[in-house]
């Protein structure tokens, strides 16, 4: 399924918020969240790289200041341009806190993330050692939410049980995944055609659990089924802790518009917190669904990987507007994106290390499946680089000939070697062309490929 990831001309322009801001914190539980910011869960995406990616990119110093937008001898223009209220330039003067740079006197706009969906079925009858791996997080990522899929109660609320011993801070259940393969299981956005074995599956987990339990989903399966309410109201009665609305049926997949006036319907039916999601992709777009719904939190999801930093732009963007009265934020700049995605990079070729590489012939079943797991690893590395630089060079000016070298490349070390010399191009150029790059829409992967799903 094509999740559109970059279609502007399909949003409806949304009216500038006048009053409401994204809410400093939310708890969900006993579980603080702050600010009231979530990254969406997403299959093929928010794998424990991708998470810490986002947190670092997250982080900012406060308060964001107004820039200069005379150039400095040590910064440079930004690739994108600024959108209304908001700065041109990144600098150090109006952000000390680069993106790579330590965390101890910064505060971060992420409030929570959240892992890939995984198949309850897959995790519960995985070996420890499998399901240590697809569980994997980092001290650094709390506080942190593991998404479930599935469609059998005992199962999901045995894989739950094993989330909560793993430590994560909340349990996530999926009603939202569109995918066939995931609806024709029963699962995902199927379920909301079976509102029993929702309540039935409600009832499980939270029993299962002592964590906070939450749960996502779509307004219904299509617009004739619209269910959101009810199934807000139920998540309640059984005790869930907080409900996140995508703002879509199952019918619609990702395409047309978000239709907030249903999180609004869901806010005003339940006292527990609603989280709302669909078409934020600009720190106005947060506010701006805030003060349309009063949900208590937003959620986002497709303008992640595309805008690593727009936690942080939404955390610079509320805490200015609540100063001046003027929402303003920071751009990217292209050495901040070079920064991001080297660091990505060098993560991912870390993982390749930790597959030992047998060289000449595997003759014993042991090398054999050493360099069988090597040569996966790899395998997935680059897949992973791919992916990552065409969501991450969109807007760049040339990002189109940079993904075109990168998919062309067959060894993460060539890979490596064509962003460096894009980047070392762009240094000596002055980081400038005529006019940006325009037009792109990256193609994500299916729902299906993801890595922890466990489907067998």
């Amino acid at each position: 399924m094509k999740k559109n990831w970059d279609n502007p001309e399909a949003l409806p322009t949304r009216p500038m918020p006048h009053h409401a801001s994204v809410p400093g914190e939310l708890w969900i539980g006993g579980v603080r969240v702050a600010p009231a910011t979530v990254l969406a869960p997403m299959a093929g995406v928010t794998d424990t790289v991708f998470r810490r990616f986002i947190k670092n990119a997250s982080m900012f110093t406060h308060p964001a200041q107004p820039v200069d937008h005379a150039r400095s001898a040590d910064s440079t223009p930004s690739a994108v341009p600024a959108e209304p209220g908001c700065s041109a330039l990144q600098t150090p003067a109006s952000l000390a806190a680069d993106v790579d740079a330590a965390t101890s006197n910064e505060v971060s706009g992420c409030g929570l993330i959240m892992t890939e969906f995984t198949s309850a079925d897959g995790l519960s009858r995985m070996r420890e050692s499998k399901r240590q791996r697809y569980l994997t997080y980092y001290e650094d990522e709390h506080p942190i939410s593991a998404q479930l899929f599935g469609s059998n109660p005992a199962t999901l609320a045995e894989s739950a049980r094993i989330c909560q011993d793993a430590g994560f801070d909340l349990v996530d259940l999926n009603l939202g995944c569109p995918a066939k393969r995931v609806v024709s299981c029963n699962g995902g956005s199927g379920l909301l055609r079976d509102l029993p074995r929702i309540q039935e599956i409600f009832e499980e987990i939270r029993k299962a659990v002592s964590i906070p339990f939450t749960v996502k989903f779509r307004m219904g399966w299509s617009d004739s089924s619209i269910v959101c309410v009810e199934l807000a109201r139920m998540a309640e009665d059984c005790g869930l802790s907080a409900v996140a609305l995508h703002a879509r049926t199952r019918e619609q997949g990702y395409s047309g518009n978000a239709r907030w006036e249903w999180i609004g319907a869901v806010k005003d039916a339940v006292r527990i917190p609603v989280i709302g999601n669909g078409d934020i992709r600009t720190p106005e777009d947060a506010a701006a669904m805030v003060e349309a719904t009063g949900c208590d939190a937003v959620m986002i999801g497709r303008a992640a990987p595309a805008n690593p930093w727009i936690f942080r732009q939404i955390a610079q963007y509320t805490l200015s507007r609540q100063q001046t009265g003027v929402g303003v934020y920071d751009q990217p700049t292209e050495m901040d994106r070079y920064r991001m995605i080297r660091g990505y990079f060098d993560r991912l070729m870390a993982e390749i290390a930790e597959h030992p590489e047998v060289n000449g012939p595997a003759e014993t079943d042991l090398e054999k499946r050493l360099k069988r797991n090597h040569e996966s690893a790899q395998r997935d590395a680059i897949g992973r680089m791919k992916q990552f630089a065409s969501w991450f060079t969109h807007g760049v000016p040339g990002g189109a000939a940079l993904r075109r070298e990168i998919f062309e490349a067959r060894r993460a070390a060539q890979v490596i070697e064509r962003v460096e010399a894009f980047f070392t191009e762009r240094a000596e150029a002055g980081w400038t062309t005529p006019a940006p790059d325009a037009g792109f829409q990256p193609e994500p992967d299916s729902d299906l490929n993801q890595a922890p799903s466990a489907w067998g």
